[in-house]
């Protein structure tokens, strides 16, 4: 009978270690999920300020006259969708 005793008194100890490790892995995976939603947010930041920067870029070139090609095609399109884009504003304010 105290053989059965020890064992459960045993089993139950694990449980309870096993819970505690569930427990701070939960935590864990908490915190991991938090941090890529951080990193998820500063990644579109990065990548919203790069875009700002090549459309200066752009826009300094095309000032001071030294554009090839490709740059004057690229920032044609720029331009372009910046049209396309306040022409639906246009649209919307008139309806």
């Amino acid at each position: 009978m105290q053989a059965v005793t020890q064992n459960i008194t045993r089993i139950q100890t694990k449980l309870q270690e096993l819970l505690k490790q569930y427990n701070a892995a939960l935590k864990d995976v908490s915190q991991q999920k938090k941090l890529v939603i951080t990193l998820q947010q500063q990644q579109l930041h990065n990548e919203q300020k790069i875009r700002t920067l090549e459309e200066q870029q752009h826009i300094l070139r095309s000032a001071a006259g030294n554009m090839n090609e490709k740059d004057k095609k690229e920032f044609e399109q720029v331009i372009g969708r910046y049209i396309r884009e306040i022409d639906k504003c246009i649209d919307l304010l008139k309806e």
